[in-house]
């Protein structure tokens, strides 16, 4: 699968990836992250179905979020 690609406002491009990890408690839990090259720590991947990327204004650092029903 090809990653989700988006580019901030300063252009930067950068591309969603998710990784497993365990928490302290013994738990599974799927965390996403963008990151500048696609590969590396994480699996790339697509957005995920209910989730829009938001954006830090200050820095341009990326995140995703539910989209929220009001």
């Amino acid at each position: 699968m090809a990653a989700y690609a988006h580019t901030n406002s300063k252009g930067v491009q950068y591309f969603l990836h998710k990784k497993d990890v365990t928490l302290r408690g013994g738990k599974n839990q799927t965390i996403y992250f963008f990151a500048k090259v696609e590969g590396g720590k994480g699996e790339p991947t697509g957005l995920p179905e209910g989730y829009e990327v938001t954006e830090n204004p200050r820095n341009g650092f990326l995140t995703i979020r539910k989209i929220r029903k009001d």
